[in-house]
């Protein structure tokens, strides 16, 4: 595709969550862009992330109630793991998605161009040689699995979420370092799948972002699936065995497996692009940017998982619209990261938004707290899920906190997120009527009980 001679309104970098986002919203506003992907318009979320991950964990699930129906009365027995037909599934998925990005690309009259691009000025990214010169540039480059100094990805024995998502079979065992979001996840899918699964994490608890209150309870419920887990281990070498690898920890552990998934977090793709040459500030490979997203150079911005946010899809999008919006002449209010839902969709999920116990107490002093365990919850109850809402009050003000652990909790967070966005206090809502059945009760009782007037829970 032959450049524009005019030069376009916005290029971007980067086809990810962040990147398709604002040429979305950018297009939508009137202007002119540009958008260029050396893959596939999707990104790390669509092609290796979000979505194939929730496909193998949705499979688990299904395993899971085929071995377990007997407890719903409903004679089941589960076959085995065909994982040529879980890929394809997970893959169907995947594709369905693809082809309706691309057609979004075509209908908003997106100028795509595939191809690997480094910056060569503030205004200008060269592809295959060919130059785009645009009024602003937004780089959005996205992130790549990590690994520590010393330990080598080999792709068979030692892996990464990419291997992992495309394995032609179900390992015998798994030791996974890194016990975040990604590691939870995959521990939870595997051990579905039949997998012996241990998790190594260095921190004390698992998912060690969230509130201490639901990182304990996700523990409690690995350990009722025989999920075995190493808290406050740091890993300290690997070596090839005949049947697999051998993990050594700095405490003297040797832990054997067939594989080691190397789930240490997700580091910023911003090397060899040009950035650096162009004046953009950076730290540990992040590019920096002020509150409205924009760099140093004023005619660039960035967003997504090469920025020291969240790493987060739907924080992507939320960078790409702002940035569209501050392109095109409006003026969008920075986003409040602390008001972002965040979710790992382990079995049982946790879900939270606003701030932990700790971050709250650090900020306000004593705050009053009040955990709603799901025992009280009749959905949950059919549902067979353990778990529990906590929330984190502010001194005689708004509710700064919800955080829950059980089955399909994620679905709930979006009215979490209005609690806290809203800064509604604990009265707010406990006078909405929530519906019976439903597991959005206990976000409801759970207020009701911190207003002081508790309805199926002691007061």
């Amino acid at each position: 595709m032959s450049a524009p001679t005019s030069p376009a309104d916005l290029v971007i970098l980067g086809g990810g969550s962040g990147g398709y986002a604002a040429a979305f919203r950018a297009s939508e506003l009137g202007l002119n862009v540009v958008l260029i992907e050396k893959d596939k318009v999707g990104g790390t979320c669509l092609h290796r992330g979000c979505i194939p991950t929730k496909a193998l964990l949705h499979a688990g699930e299904v395993a899971d109630l085929a071995r377990e129906g007997e407890q719903f009365g409903v004679k089941t027995s589960l076959a085995g793991i065909d994982m040529d037909g879980v890929n394809s599934y997970k893959d169907g998925v995947i594709s369905k998605l693809y082809k309706g990005l691309q057609g979004l690309v075509k209908a908003r009259k997106i100028t795509y161009v595939e191809g690997e691009g480094r910056l060569t000025s503030p205004t200008t990214v060269e592809v295959d040689g060919q130059s785009y010169e645009g009024k602003h540039v937004l780089l959005a480059t996205g992130s790549y699995p990590r690994s520590l100094p010393g330990l080598e990805i080999d792709g068979t024995k030692v892996i990464t979420s990419d291997h992992a998502l495309n394995l032609d079979r179900v390992p015998s065992s798994a030791i996974i370092l890194g016990g975040g979001v990604i590691g939870c996840e995959f521990a939870s899918a595997w051990k579905s799948f039949g997998v012996d699964v241990t998790i190594v994490e260095a921190l004390p608890h698992l998912v060690p972002l969230e509130d201490e209150a639901a990182s304990k309870l996700l523990e409690r419920a690995f350990r009722r699936r025989k999920i075995a887990f190493e808290l406050g281990s740091r890993f300290s070498g690997v070596q090839s065995t005949e049947n697999g690898v051998k993990v050594s920890l700095e405490n003297g552990k040797e832990i054997e497996a067939e594989l080691l998934l190397v789930a240490v977090g997700r580091g910023p793709v911003s090397s060899g692009l040009g950035y650096e040459e162009v004046g953009v500030a950076m730290e540990r490979g992040y590019v920096l940017v002020d509150e409205y997203m924009r760099t140093n150079v004023p005619t660039i911005s960035a967003v997504g998982d090469l920025v020291p946010t969240l790493q987060l899809a739907h924080v992507g999008f939320g960078e790409g619209i702002l940035v569209a919006e501050r392109v095109a002449g409006l003026e969008p209010a920075p986003i409040d990261y602390a008001g972002v839902p965040r979710i790992t969709y382990s079995d049982p999920e946790v879900a939270s938004v606003g701030l932990t116990e700790a971050q709250a107490k650090e900020r306000y002093g004593e705050v009053k707290t009040l955990t709603y365990d799901l025992a009280g919850n009749g959905r949950s109850q059919i549902l067979k899920t353990t778990g529990a809402v906590k929330l984190v009050q502010a001194p005689d003000g708004p509710v700064v906190g919800i955080h829950m652990v059980g089955s399909r909790v994620g679905e709930l967070i979006a009215e979490a997120q209005l609690i806290y966005n809203w800064e509604a206090e604990a009265d707010d809502v406990a006078s909405l009527i929530h519906p019976h059945p439903t597991q959005s009760e206990a976000l409801g009782e759970a207020h009701l009980a911190l207003a002081g007037k508790p309805l199926h829970v002691h007061g």
